[in-house]
């Protein structure tokens, strides 16, 4: 076989994982799970976020738990499948920051979407395990601590591309891009944006706790 066919195949691999990867990361659980069990789109509940925290106040416990395992899910899974398409680290990278774009603005809706910290942590756990695995208690304690899901979200994917170099430093983080802490850094950038009205709330002291209700979407 030619090297330009190999080429090709390459190519065509990779522009399929990514493709792939955002219509993965467009699948709005939080949106089919609530619409299920209440007939309510979530987008016009509490805070309209497609995500597990607005989920909790939509619809309870059980459908928040459901919408953060399948973000959690479709991250991680949008980055396996990449991996299994091409062996290059950069399209696992680019598949990751698609998924979470696919969460942010998802092609199933034609608005909403959610701010991408679950989806994130998602490709986290395949890109980088031990990094993903200290990212947790960070959002257990912060979460604990000040019961702001919000906050909890936000100081644990700061941390994230910090604890990517510091994995590759300790020799726990192996076969990852030189530029994966980039990368990192850019979905955390992106998810942190995402959380600007949490942040304006933070600041004001009007940031809802984890199990207070909204009365009207903040966004």
């Amino acid at each position: 076989m030619s090297p330009c066919i190999m080429l090709s195949r390459s190519t065509v691999n990779a522009v399929i994982a990514v493709i792939a990867a955002y219509l993965l990361g467009s699948i709005p659980f939080a949106y089919v799970i609530v619409k299920l069990r209440t007939s309510k789109d979530i987008r016009s509940v509490g805070s309209g976020n497609l995500g597990a925290t607005n989920t909790l106040r939509a619809a309870g416990k059980a459908a928040a738990l459901a919408v953060l395992i399948g973000d959690i899910g479709k991250g991680a899974a949008a980055v396996f499948l990449a991996s299994r398409l091409s062996s290059a680290s950069a399209v696992m990278d680019a598949a990751a920051v698609a998924a979470v774009l696919g969460h942010m603005r998802p092609i199933f809706l034609r608005s909403g979407g959610g701010k991408g910290g679950a989806t994130g942590l998602g490709t986290l756990l395949v890109l980088a395990p031990a990094a993903a695995a200290m990212c947790v208690p960070i959002v257990v304690v912060v979460l604990a601590w000040t019961r702001y899901a919000s906050l909890a979200t936000i100081v644990a994917v700061a941390a994230a591309p910090f604890l990517v170099v510091l994995g590759q430093r300790l020799g726990w983080i192996h076969d990852a891009s030189a530029l994966l802490p980039a990368v990192i850094g850019g979905i955390a950038a992106l998810i942190v944006i995402r959380h600007r009205s949490n942040l304006r709330r933070l600041w004001a002291g009007r940031e809802p706790k984890l199990t207070e209700r909204l009365k009207s979407p903040a966004s």
